[in-house]
């Protein structure tokens, strides 16, 4: 794309690479996996010391484009948030699912750091999955694939980074699965990460949340279309189970003011009611069909059914801390910074503020920032220039207590 035409602060055009782990990548499941490729992108320049690394991790059906214009653009637009159609331009929709936050002078200032830019294991966009050929058949896994948590994606992470030659991470930053990943990363490798970034996100999904996610995959394998996960090749794909689940997560994702504000109780097609249920009749109604419509074209069914699973098992209490989520962070060195939404029901700001007060209690720098914002959950997409000087605030502090470390230890 020509310079000309690139917004300020933009990354410019980008292309997706690809990688290959160099050896069986070792799952909680008590399975390995290999082949792995990573799909990832970089942003930003490498320093000699390699020191100023940002790892972005996306949130469920992300991938490895989070900034600039795809080289490639696809089909259709993946960025997603509320109203996402109407906020970019046609010719926008080759551009990244977090390109707001990502670029110089943004809140992940690629003049600064070098950011990375992963799809998650289990993904559809490049990053070895469910689609992906099984070694031992030489057909797609399907649902032979192994089942996922949040630590594989991160065991995963740390391991194509090795590849790559990155010992250390400045930040881990991400929204709702991404803040997961980064909480994660603080305490599976504490003595490996500066500071991490957790926007929109929790210590372990509310039972709401676990409740709304199993009707989700419920939708897609009660689909005769799915065929026990193995539909790839066969002219058939869970579409109708695939729409409804998108249709379900689009709905957890907004609030009801939004919904209100945005669609009201205004028809579709006529003035007055048509006496049918086989075509919508309010607008809300036709929205959600295009989103789903949309959604099914650019997303694997079984993806969304494995990195669902994996954000409904995630709960660092369990996991690392014997039920204490206090003494799951007790290791914790990296400076925290948690951002919520008060319209956010999904991922509630009262997650947020049961780990500041974990961390708090622990000694352990950690802040916390309420953002009033309309939104729901999708507001950590939508809301990106009220997150970007905090952000910004947050990692230079970082950088200036890092220079006066510097300076004492010469």
């Amino acid at each position: 794309m020509a310079a000309a035409t690139l917004s300020a602060g933009s990354v410019g055009s980008v292309e997706t690479q690809h990688l290959d782990l160099p050896a069986p990548l070792p799952l909680d499941c008590g399975r390995e996996l290999y082949p792995v490729r990573v799909a990832y992108e970089t942003y930003g320049t490498l320093s000699p010391q390699r020191d100023n690394v940002i790892l972005v991790c996306h949130a469920l059906s992300g991938d490895a484009h989070a900034a600039g214009f795809a080289k490639t653009p696809p089909a259709a637009s993946t960025r997603d948030g509320f109203g996402a159609e109407g906020r970019d331009r046609p010719a926008d929709k080759g551009l990244g699912w977090w390109d707001g936050m990502i670029g110089p002078g943004k809140a992940f200032d690629t003049d600064r750091y070098f950011v990375v830019a992963t799809n998650l294991i289990g993904g559809c966009r490049g990053t070895t999955g469910p689609s992906s050929t099984d070694p031992a058949t030489g057909r797609p896994y399907g649902s032979d694939f192994p089942v996922l948590t949040v630590a594989d994606m991160v065991r995963c992470q740390r391991a194509f980074l090795d590849v790559l030659g990155i010992e250390r991470l400045a930040a881990v930053a991400g929204g709702s699965l991404g803040g997961m990943q980064a909480l994660e990363w603080a305490v599976r490798y504490p003595d490996q990460v500066d500071a991490i970034v957790v926007i929109a996100s929790t210590h372990a999904l509310h039972p709401q949340g676990v409740a709304w996610n199993a009707i989700a995959r419920e939708s897609i394998m009660r689909d005769p279309a799915w065929q026990d996960g193995h539909y790839y090749g066969t002219g058939r794909a869970p579409e109708a189970g695939m729409g409804v689940a998108r249709m379900l997560g689009h709905i957890t994702y907004l609030s009801a003011p939004a919904l209100t504000d945005r669609f009201g109780r205004r028809l579709q097609f006529a003035d007055d009611i048509r006496y049918t249920f086989r075509d919508p009749e309010f607008e809300v109604e036709s929205y959600l069909q295009h989103q789903a419509a949309s959604f099914v074209r650019r997303f694997d069914a079984n993806t969304y059914l494995y990195l669902s699973r994996a954000l409904t098992y995630f709960d660092l209490a369990r996991e690392h801390g014997a039920g204490s989520l206090r003494r799951a962070l007790a290791g914790v060195s990296a400076r925290t910074l948690l951002i919520a939404f008060s319209s956010d029901w999904l991922y509630p700001p009262a997650a947020s503020a049961e780990i500041e007060e974990a961390l708090h209690s622990l000694g352990k720098p950690v802040e916390f920032h309420l953002i009033e914002a309309p939104y729901g959950h999708d507001s950590f997409l939508l809301e990106e220039a009220q997150q970007t000087p905090i952000v910004r605030r947050f990692l230079a502090e970082q950088c200036a207590g890092e220079r006066r470390r510097a300076t004492r230890n010469p």
